[in-house]
């Protein structure tokens, strides 16, 4: 099957195009009409260039040191100095797809015709994608102001044939020979160029575009596993009617409600709470209020999608070329729209972690599970069944609620007070990949522990997408109810399923599809 080539126009680009290019290795292309407007905007670069007054990024320093005019016969030096000094990164590396996102989307506004930067450099990056070359990023050096600044140097040192960067082979070596071994010509940047290379959002938005991804998948498989234990705990799936969400026309809300309520269909297990012992009129919070719960965490998605398809749509740096020919200072490099809505959807995760782990506490204490074992155990005080599996979830629960701190409300200045408030967006983004990475494997839990509870539901008949998602959790290799076993391996397990997609894939053919 061929690749599709995403082509990086004067218009901007989508979040499918960031994800195919970041995880999908999708090749890059550079349409007619980026050329064109890359060579005009050039022209007029060139023009300021060559008068005396000085232009800020153009014949002046940077920053602080904006001050001092630069003569033409240095301006070459300043923009490979700014470049190598900027480049100050440290800690571990950052992910390949992170990295990836970043160049491309710093790609996405150098293709604007905004930055002023030759239709060559955009090109050699547009190479660099292409050749599967990975500059070496460090996880700490971004304040989420005036861009992301040292990650963004690190990746144009590479354009440059400077310092380390990792092959299609995942082997680290010289940028200078990876770049020979591909044809590729390291770039000698010209005035602006340096500083248009590193003044950007890019690297917190194409993590933001693959949170919203991968959160869009959390969110649905979600909803499967909170109707999963749901029916495992013999609840009611009265709730979740339709008219009942009507009246609190909050979107998400009904999209999980409508969810839920389709994984029930058939089910021979709900309803039969008001056959216990002690009847319940009605179910605990952690069930009864899911759709709430995952809704709001819904439309916090909504809205976080919107800021980053306006970002998506927008040519970051500073300064900028107008269409009039002007060459004009900005602070539309600060990263505060991005930083509040990762942010955000830190906070919604952590939520949505917490209830599924309240879910899951539910299930293995026998005085809450209606008649199910303690921690549906074989032979519970022989047997610990899935005790440890909830502490687990529940110490990545409490990590979470502190990767829910905000990052954007603090600021540190820099740049000898000339940038005195930043944004600290990167930061925010870093703790948000790690936080979804974290519910995965909360929901994942989830999932093996609400699976197990139906099956141990003698005489009871599940839901048909239900039954489905049991049977591909177990041809997945992933034990059933039984005696203890080493159950690492069975989370890990469950935690590759949930994150491929595989339980949605399940219950689909059942239910249609989920949203």
């Amino acid at each position: 099957m061929n690749m599709r080539t995403v082509v990086v126009g004067t218009s901007g680009t989508t979040a499918e195009d960031v994800v195919a290019v970041a995880r999908g290795n999708a090749p890059v292309e550079l349409s007619a009409d980026a050329l064109s407007a890359l060579a005009a905007a050039r022209e007029i670069v060139d023009s300021l260039a060559a008068k005396p007054e000085p232009v800020y990024g153009v014949s002046t320093g940077f920053g602080a040191l904006a001050s001092r005019h630069i003569g033409p016969e240095l301006r070459a030096q300043l923009q490979r100095n700014i470049v190598r000094s900027h480049a100050a990164g440290m800690g571990p590396r950052v992910e390949r797809e992170v990295v990836r996102a970043l160049m491309f989307l710093r790609l996405k506004t150098l293709a604007s015709g905004r930055t002023g930067v030759r239709p060559e450099v955009a090109q050699t990056m547009a190479d660099v994608l292409n050749a599967g070359i990975t500059p070496v990023v460090h996880e700490y050096g971004s304040l989420g102001c005036s861009g992301d600044l040292a990650p963004l140097s690190h990746c144009a040192l590479t354009l440059m044939g400077e310092g380390e960067a990792e092959g299609p082979d995942g082997v680290l070596r010289p940028a200078a020979e990876l770049l020979a071994e591909h044809g590729i010509v390291p770039v000698e940047l010209r005035e602006k160029e340096g500083l248009a290379l590193l003044n950007g959002t890019d690297g917190m938005l194409g993590m933001l575009v693959m949170a919203l991804a991968d959160l869009e998948r959390l969110y649905t498989s979600a909803d499967i596993t909170a109707a999963l234990s749901l029916e495992a705990l013999l609840g009611t799936a009265k709730v979740l009617a339709p008219e009942l969400h009507a009246i609190r026309p909050h979107p998400g809300q009904g999209v999980s409600a409508d969810n839920m309520l389709r994984v029930l269909a058939g089910s021979g297990l709900t309803g039969h709470f008001q056959q216990d012992a002690a009847p319940r009129v009605q179910d605990a919070y952690s069930v009864r209020c899911a759709p709430q719960v995952a809704g709001a965490g819904r439309d916090t998605l909504a809205y976080a999608r919107i800021v980053a398809d306006r970002e998506l749509a927008s040519a970051v740096d500073n300064p900028v070329v107008l269409p009039d020919g002007r060459v004009e200072s900005n602070g539309n490099f600060h990263g505060a729209p991005v930083a509040y809505v990762l942010d955000f959807l830190a906070i919604v995760a952590a939520d949505l972690g917490s209830i599924a782990e309240r879910r899951t506490d539910r299930l293995l204490d026998k005085n809450r599970s209606h008649g199910l074992p303690a921690f549906l155990a074989d032979d519970p005080g022989v047997d610990s069944g899935l005790m440890i599996a909830q502490y687990t979830q529940a110490a990545l629960v409490s990590e979470m609620k502190r990767l829910a701190v905000p990052a954007s409300v603090d600021s540190i200045p820099s740049s000898a007070m000339q940038e005195d408030h930043v944004s600290m967006g990167w930061s925010a983004a870093r703790k948000l990949r790690t936080a979804v990475d974290h519910l995965t494997r909360i929901i994942a839990v989830e999932m093996y522990a609400a699976t197990r509870a139906i099956e141990l539901r003698a005489g009871l008949v599940p839901a048909p997408a239900s039954q489905a998602a049991i049977e591909a959790v177990r041809a997945a290799g992933i034990e059933g109810p039984g005696p203890d076993r080493f159950l690492s391996p069975d989370l890990a397990l469950a935690d590759t399923f949930l994150r491929e997609g595989r339980l949605v894939a399940a219950v689909e053919p059942v239910t249609g599809p989920l949203v």
